[in-house]
């Protein structure tokens, strides 16, 4: 696990430049989860390590697999200065726990629920899982394991998520782009929905 972990941090490394900081949180019964914070500009970037130390498992089937399974890592993209973001740190821990404590497998078009704000003042409690590959490339493992995935989160509002639940993830994304929304704006409202 732990030359796992190293590869993948490499890899937002080189993605993303060197972390200007980063926090550790374990929760009972789980691996340990570090957030790491790299500035972009404007834009500061969170990015979860130790997800991807262990393969996610079906909850249905009565047996892990210790080696084969979908990995990942968590990316949350924000513009900075606007609000206090850095409360984030623990709720994206949450979430990269959550295939451990839950047994969920994080894929993209998901939802991701906290049940309460990304941060204080935020008018996010959920995400939306978005497609790797773009902001940090997948990273390929030995065989048989399978690639570590980025995976984006996109904060959604409680209509969004709601929305979401009704018409699937690809009309969301359509109905943001079509109206030029601003997904890393931490203090943005919700998208038309009518």
């Amino acid at each position: 696990m732990a030359e796992i972990l190293a590869l993948v941090e490499a890899r937002l490394r080189s993605a993303l430049g060197e972390p200007d900081a980063r926090a550790d949180v374990t929760f009972l019964g789980t691996d340990r989860i570090e957030v790491l914070r790299f500035l972009d500009g404007d834009i500061v970037r969170y990015a979860t390590l130790g997800m991807s130390g262990a393969p996610m498992a079906d909850p249905t089937s009565p047996l892990a697999d210790p080696v084969k399974g979908p990995r990942a890592e968590l990316i949350l993209s924000v513009r900075g200065g606007i609000a206090d973001t850095d409360q984030v740190l623990r709720p994206l821990a949450v979430l990269a726990a959550s295939p451990q404590v839950e047994g969920l497998i994080v894929a993209p078009g998901a939802s991701l629920d906290l049940g309460e704000p990304l941060w204080t003042g935020a008018p996010f409690t959920s995400v939306l899982v978005a497609e790797s590959g773009g902001l940090v490339e997948d990273l390929e493992l030995d065989e048989p394991m399978d690639p570590v995935r980025f995976l984006p989160l996109l904060p959604m509002t409680h209509n969004e998520a709601a929305w979401k639940r009704v018409r699937g993830a690809q009309e969301l994304q359509e109905r943001w782009l079509t109206h030029g929304t601003d997904l890393r704006d931490p203090l943005r409202t919700s998208v038309p929905l009518d």
